[in-house]
């Protein structure tokens, strides 16, 4: 039994605890209810499907929009032209009667993308849309290697020499009544050198169908995906950078603009030292940990991610035969040769960014193009994006997308940039429980 002294003070703390508690929820609620800005800036083309053939006009309406209605006496700047290529740059343009009309057309397979600043006091409003011409047609620039797989079966075959020598442990405040989540790691390409990720498995006794989740870009920590393992699916989230994904956040930020920044760029010149290397053959040993548990049912194993994510769900769909499917949203490093010719590639734009490349630059990176591993699939795959995507542009998306001859299906949300509709997210995650025979 506590004495008086003990239990004041624990309810001394517990006040305290309270007190900071809604504290805390009145800021959180704070912070949930800014939402968007006051003033829009609303570039719209003239076709509801933003399509259009090669050669065909399109008409973009601008307007800039406060409490739903135009705003007078606006002027805006905007360029006009090829994604990241605009030819037509004008500033300090007015709004006649709160409405500017320009038009633009493209001679080739491609997306015209108009995008309009708006500066009302000392604040900058920006909007932009982009019109698909015959995006069917769009056909990458990147040279497929004559090697390409034969180099990748033989890397995959020496790095599955190192044991995986996998471990597990159990996170039990993760945890929930239907699903236990684990913590986990293997060995990849080299002893000590390691993934991580978060497990999360059906408690039922029974085998199951696995979802590997594969990464965006960055450093963070990850949490699981326990909602997908409660309908009755094995699910691995994977982090690719070799670290534990249970630390402070504060960890993944010092590492982010430190070690890690940029690491996209590293020895990107060296064929087996280019970071995306380990990368890929940390998500096929992946592969490798799920098909080693007793409870995976060895019938449906499907990956999916978004932009880096989405990139490297097609890489592993491609070079490993025990994926049966994938679903891929905005993929990322799709066709980097296109800047060469003047055309958006795909994140993170290494040639367009960082300089032309040197001959054994340009070698190197066909190794590590979606577009060249899209050639290879042989599953059915689920692929989604938008027109107003700056990161990944669509025309990069396009050009791995219509190299893939195995059976496929794509849903654009046209309006979105890089970023997620409910109904997209929606439908990507009951595609992926059809195919694992979930739903």
């Amino acid at each position: 039994m506590m004495d008086f002294a003990f239990d004041k003070n624990y309810s001394f703390a517990m006040k305290k605890v309270f007190l900071f508690g809604v504290y805390l929820c009145f800021a959180l609620s704070v912070i949930a209810q800014i939402r968007g800005s006051e003033i829009r800036v609303l570039v719209s083309p003239d076709r509801l499907d933003w399509k259009y053939n090669v050669n065909e006009e399109c008409l973009f309406s601008i307007q800039v929009l406060k409490a739903q209605n135009p705003l007078p006496n606006v002027t805006v700047d905007y360029e006009i032209g090829p994604e990241m290529y605009p030819v037509d740059i004008k500033k300090g343009v007015a709004l006649k009667d709160g409405k500017l009309m320009l038009k633009g057309k493209m001679k080739v397979p491609g997306f015209l993308r108009c995008k309009v600043t708006a500066h009302i006091g000392d604040r900058t409003y920006q909007g932009l849309a982009t019109a698909a011409y015959s995006p069917e047609q769009i056909q990458p620039v990147s040279e497929f290697p004559s090697d390409f797989l034969d180099f990748w079966m033989k890397e995959i075959t020496e790095a599955r020499k190192i044991p995986l020598l996998p471990l597990m442990t159990l996170l039990p405040e993760r945890c929930t009544e239907m699903v236990n989540v684990y913590q986990v790691s293997f060995q990849i390409d080299r002893s000590g050198s390691r993934f991580y990720g978060i497990l999360c498995m059906p408690k039922k006794d029974g085998t199951y169908p696995a979802l590997l989740r594969v990464p965006g870009a960055g450093v963070r920590p990850y949490s699981g995906d326990t909602y997908t393992a409660s309908q009755g699916a094995i699910t691995l989230e994977v982090g690719i950078h070799g670290i534990p994904v249970t630390l402070d956040q504060s960890v993944y930020d010092a590492l982010a603009n430190g070690a890690l920044n940029s690491y996209w760029t590293y020895c990107r010149n060296d064929l087996k030292s280019f970071y995306y290397h380990r990368v890929i053959l940390g998500a096929l040993r992946a592969v490798d940990f799920i098909d080693s548990l007793p409870q995976y049912n060895k019938k449906a194993l499907a990956v999916a991610g978004s932009s880096q994510g989405g990139a490297l769900s097609i890489i592993t769909a491609a070079l490993d035969s025990r994926v049966t499917c994938l679903a891929a949203v905005h993929p990322a490093l799709c066709d980097h040769e296109a800047s060469l010719k003047k055309r958006a590639c795909g994140w993170p734009h290494y040639f367009y960014y960082y300089g032309a490349p040197d001959a054994k630059e340009l070698k190197v990176i066909r190794y590590y193009d979606t577009v060249n591993f899209a050639r290879c699939l042989r599953v059915p795959g689920w692929f989604s994006w938008g027109y107003n995507d700056e990161v990944c542009p669509p025309t990069s998306m396009y050009a791995a997308y219509n190299v893939i001859t195995s059976p496929k299906e794509l849903h654009p949300y046209i309006e979105t940039g890089h970023y997620w509709y409910q109904e997209q997210w929606d439908e990507w995650e009951n595609w992926l429980l059809r195919m694992l025979a979930i739903k």
